[in-house]
């Protein structure tokens, strides 16, 4: 087990739309940084559209097209309209029409409805003088038909997507030490290179050990090693203990919000010396408020897909190994403090338990626990994979099922509005009759990245 320790360009024939969007955003602990689009504007280029979302702060976000009708999609991580309204006005040159909407609880989807296929480029622009943050979008004239990845840059169309396998402990370090005498380091090590096989195989995907053979990497250099891979998911592996050996059970845990801040603190600490990048900014150049909102920024966007990766792997576990939680838990553990990389942590069972621990010694069952790793990375990523990936490409229009277990208190609705889903769609997918659930019970959740 781990150790635990504003506002305008200038006019360049740019039309003002949505004007009467500005507003106050609610300031708290952990919504300091949301931000509110305050106008969508439009201008003219010899080479297509320029579109310019006028922002209150500078946001995370990701972009991609899709086909039949065309579309540009904006995902904006933790952004919000006025009062959560969904919005709609007629757009100009390439965009025939603008939606918005809440996607998620907390983030904001952009949908750009276009006359014809464009091959969309994104950049921010910092405040300067009058104007406040924006994010630029160029709508580059496309001839010729083509799916909605091959409508990226070709370079980016050739990335793999890449999963940092991290094995618990290691070297001097064994971890706990099982019943019959079983090294967690031994284990660990065994099931990420069962992993990592089933990665590799996989077109599209591709991982990295971050660390092979009996060493000792510390939890710092771990997250390191992820970065210079450039990682789009961290995944560490053990396998957790408890003196009273009747404990078993598989768990799940991504940051907790006490973790990230303590790490946060770290970061602005130490800024002017770090040479790391948060979300593909350096922190070295900016004041404290700014580095501030954007390590903030980047930890939100982080800290909700590695809950949406965790509970893709917690719910395809279920199906191999009895659960010692049935909800991903968090919890402050150094090696998932990435600010940048979603990371999640699978204490496979508790090598404390005698059973669990025979289990976690027998070659079958490591490699239905890597089976249920895997499928629960691919069930991920078939709905967040980053734009331009192949795998993107591969699972263009293939809707994934990923398993949701339900906890105390939560209703169909509020499940279909998570994961933007329509309640009917969730009752036909899993034979129910009615609304009425329970917890404890698990759901099928069709998912899709169309816009």
């Amino acid at each position: 087990m781990p150790h635990t320790n504003k506002k305008r360009l200038a006019p360049l024939c740019l039309a003002p739309v949505f004007l009467a969007l500005a507003t106050a955003w609610a300031c708290s602990a952990h919504s300091a940084s949301a931000g509110v689009v305050e106008g969508v504007r439009f201008g003219d280029r010899p080479d297509g559209t320029r579109v310019v979302l006028d922002l209150t702060h500078p946001v995370s976000h990701r972009v991609f097209t899709l086909k039949n009708p065309d579309r540009v999609v904006v995902d904006l991580y933790d952004t919000r309209p006025p009062d959560s309204a969904i919005t709609s006005t007629a757009g100009r040159g390439a965009v025939s029409r603008v939606r918005m909407a809440p996607r998620g609880g907390d983030d904001l989807r952009v949908v750009f409805d276009l006359t014809a296929a464009a091959v969309p480029s994104t950049f921010l622009v910092a405040p300067k003088d009058q104007q406040g943050h924006r994010l630029v979008i160029d709508l580059k004239a496309h001839s010729g038909a083509s799916s909605p990845v091959k409508a990226l840059p070709a370079a980016l169309n050739q990335r793999d997507i890449v999963i940092a396998i991290s094995a618990g402990h290691g070297g001097g370090d064994p971890g706990a030490i099982g019943p019959k005498g079983t090294y967690e380091k031994n284990i660990t090590m065994q099931i990420a290179r069962r992993l990592k096989s089933l990665i590799d195989a996989e077109t599209g995907l591709r991982s990295v050990l971050v660390r092979d053979g009996d060493t000792r990497v510390d939890h710092r250099e771990r997250m390191r090693r992820a970065r210079v891979a450039k990682a789009d998911l961290f995944v560490a592996i053990h396998a957790d203990a408890f003196h009273d050996r009747r404990a078993h059970g598989a768990s799940v845990y991504v940051l907790s919000d006490r973790g990230a801040s303590s790490e946060a603190a770290r970061w602005l600490a130490a800024k002017h010396n770090a040479q790391d990048l948060v979300g593909g900014v350096s922190l070295d150049d900016k004041d404290d408020v700014i580095a501030s909102v954007l390590l903030d920024l980047s930890q939100n966007a982080t800290l909700s897909a590695s809950l949406q990766a965790g509970e893709a792997v917690l719910g395809e576990l279920d199906g191999v190994s009895r659960l010692h939680k049935r909800t991903v838990q968090q919890a402050g553990f150094l090696v998932l403090k990435s600010p940048d990389i979603p990371s999640i942590l699978v204490e496979t069972a508790f090598i404390s338990n005698p059973k669990e621990e025979r289990q976690l010694l027998d070659p079958a069952h490591q490699q239905r626990v890597a089976r249920a790793i895997h499928a629960g990375v691919v069930n991920y990523f078939a709905v967040n994979s980053p734009p331009g990936t192949r795998f993107a490409s591969l699972r263009k229009n293939k809707p994934a099922l990923v398993n949701h277990t339900i906890s105390r208190g939560e209703t169909l609705g509020g499940i279909a509005q998570r994961y933007n889903v329509p309640v009917h769609v969730l009752r036909s997918t899993n034979g129910l009759k009615s609304d009425r659930i329970r917890s404890g019970q698990k759901l099928k959740i069709p998912l899709s990245t169309g816009g």
